[in-house]
């Protein structure tokens, strides 16, 4: 496979120095002052081709690791699949790559060390030119490289063009690019949602076939890169195209089975409810916690489940703790949840039945309860797909604005109050009746 290269002069882009951090160009020209080949490449050019504002700002360069680090005293080599070398400007960091070269089955010893498991790439150390490196990418439109020497624009697949169609197409053959690391079919549909690109039928139509793959994956990557899916903004479309594609299945099977269930309607609004409002929350700069996100993306099979065991003629409350247990266990097969999540997480879903039993000073004590407004937030989102009372949300939020109000005579499970049983007074001293003799 040979790269059609197209060299952009500067003249002909829209990418300015100025564009780019004070901390990426330091390490650009130091790379290329000492000899070495030195590139912006990836999403930092891609973004400020669209005139978008880049959230990273990566290097590829001829330079070995080791070579980077002589350069930079604050260098640190990371990682043992893809060895890496970050660039620590305080809280800044810039990843600094070494070309990679193509696989050669026939011919694998390359400049490094390479380990492959059924067309899955394990360890990835070999390395090429800049031209091989642009061919290894995944996306035509991050085989963009910005050459610091001259200040133009290295296309090595035609990049540009897609990027001005609005299009995502993978570079090389689908089915071995997916199986060489099926994160990619992630990647694509995280790409779509962010920049509203089409994805290329060629590039789509083996997803759904080769979605199973990511069983592959190991949990707490795949837990990384949910993070970037859905905490990034644009949420809500992301979880579409997942879903468009078969995706989200592999993630979240048992919630996928909810959906495809008769309150399928019901639970779809929910979860899109839920990240339309984290997406809100990402672009106005506020914060959010992946303990909201995984409590929504596992609520529907949890509150079946839940109803299940109801049935069976168990606890509600015991029934709600046995079902997030399950539900729990089982998604951890597929995805890492870090316990900093999963705490708050599980205590976001146990408190929904409280916020639905509110008599006398209940609803003071869950005012005051640390996870009070996640799972207040929860309720919003319940009742606006249809899954809890809306008069129940209605009178949390009059709660909080007028404190001290008193409760309504039913609480949202449909129970009166109890009357107050009146305590008999002991009699004292002569009034007591006389012992038995």
């Amino acid at each position: 496979m040979r790269a059609q290269v197209r060299v952009i002069p500067r003249s002909e882009h829209q990418i300015s120095r100025s564009q780019i951090s004070d901390h990426a160009l330091k390490v650009l020209y130091r790379l290329k002052n000492a000899g070495f080949e030195a590139y912006m490449v990836g999403g930092g050019v891609r973004d400020l081709s669209l005139g978008r504002e880049p959230k990273d700002f990566d290097v590829a360069t001829d330079a070995k690791p080791e070579e980077v680090k002589d350069l930079f005293r604050n260098c640190r080599l990371i990682g043992r699949r893809f060895r890496l070398a970050h660039v620590f400007f305080g809280r800044d960091i810039i990843e600094v790559a070494t070309f990679r070269a193509l696989h050669d089955p026939e011919n694998g010893d390359g400049d490094g060390d390479v380990a492959m498991e059924d067309g899955m790439i394990l360890r990835d150390n070999v390395y090429g030119t800049v031209e091989e490196d642009a061919l290894r990418r995944d996306f035509t439109i991050n085989s963009l490289y910005y050459n610091i020497a001259d200040f133009s624009v290295v296309d090595f697949a035609n990049g540009m063009d897609d990027l001005e169609a609005g299009r995502l197409r993978l570079i090389g053959d689908p089915d071995a690019r997916y199986r060489e690391d099926p994160v990619r079919m992630l990647r694509a549909a995280r790409f779509s949602a962010k920049l509203g690109f089409q994805i290329s039928p060629e590039t789509g139509e083996s997803i759904p076939e080769m979605a199973p793959l990511l069983a592959n994956i190991p949990q707490a990557r795949l837990f990384d890169e949910i993070m970037k899916l859905l905490m990034g903004g644009v949420g809500a479309e992301t979880f579409s195209v997942l879903r468009r594609y078969g995706l989200f299945e592999q993630l979240f099977p048992q919630t996928e089975a909810a959906l495809a269930g008769p309150s399928g309607d019901v639970w779809d609004l929910f979860i899109l409810r839920a990240l339309e409002n984290t997406d809100r929350r990402v672009n106005e700069d506020k914060p959010v916690t992946p303990a909201f996100l995984f409590a929504a993306l596992l609520w529907p099979s949890v509150s079946e489940r839940a109803q299940a065991l109801e049935a069976e003629d168990m606890h509600p409350t015991q029934a709600l703790q046995e079902a997030i247990g399950e539900v729990v266990a089982a998604q951890l097969e597929r995805v890492a949840i870090p316990k900093r999540f999963s705490v708050p997480m599980r205590e976001i879903m146990l408190l929904q039945p409280r916020l639905a039993r509110f008599r006398g000073k209940r609803a003071n004590r869950l005012l005051s309860h640390p996870r009070f407004r996640a799972a207040y937030d929860f309720l919003l989102i319940r009742a606006a797909a249809g899954d809890a009372p809306q008069e129940l949300a209605d009178w949390w939020t009059q709660a909080q604005e007028t404190p001290g109000q008193q409760p309504p005579a039913q609480d949202a499970t449909g129970e009166g109050k109890p009357r107050r049983r009146r305590r008999r007074r002991r009699r004292r001293g002569g009034d007591q009746p006389a012992p038995s003799e």
